[in-house]
């Protein structure tokens, strides 16, 4: 089960949070909240020992600040402030820099070809589709729930979790 819970069920709540996140610039508090619970539910299955536990929930505590400076400062959203912080929960601070690096350039990358796309005038025959009429706004923001889920899914095959399932 624990398997399941980080191949299908932490990888499926990314992704579901990065559509979410580029259909609508939002990600619900509950996709936030599933991924804390199926990482407290991996870590029981699991059997991890508390002071590793303990270090996964304070790299999810220092993600989850950061993320606030950066929504405070108008950089990423609420809900990708969350994102960021429940994800971090699976990796640690093992991973957490890593994680964070590849997600910053992830980020770098989709925002550079959204800027680049809005340049060019959506084809007639998109028109009709909302989020990408909101996506080609120049006034819109970036999802950046997308580059997160992205980052993560990225490094999950070399992250402490992943290694975890294998002892179990």
């Amino acid at each position: 089960m624990s398997a399941v819970l980080v191949m299908i069920v932490f990888p499926g709540l990314l992704a579901l949070a990065a559509a979410w996140d580029l259909a609508s610039y939002t990600i619900p508090n509950r996709l936030s909240l599933a991924l804390a619970v199926a990482f407290l539910a991996f870590v029981a299955l699991c059997g991890v020992a508390l002071p590793a536990f303990g270090t996964h929930l304070a790299a999810g505590a220092v993600a989850l600040a950061v993320g606030f400076c950066l929504f405070a400062a108008g950089f990423i959203g609420g809900g990708d402030a969350k994102l960021f912080a429940a994800a971090s929960l699976w990796f640690g601070f093992t991973d957490l820099f890593a994680y964070a690096l590849v997600s910053a350039v992830f980020g770098g990358v989709l925002t550079l070809s959204i800027l680049m796309a809005r340049r060019v005038p959506l084809p007639a025959g998109l028109r009709g589709q909302q989020w990408l009429v909101r996506l080609h706004d120049r006034r819109s923001g970036i999802p950046y729930g997308v580059a997160l889920a992205a980052g993560a899914l990225f490094m999950l095959p070399q992250a402490e979790i992943f290694r975890w399932v294998n002892h179990v």
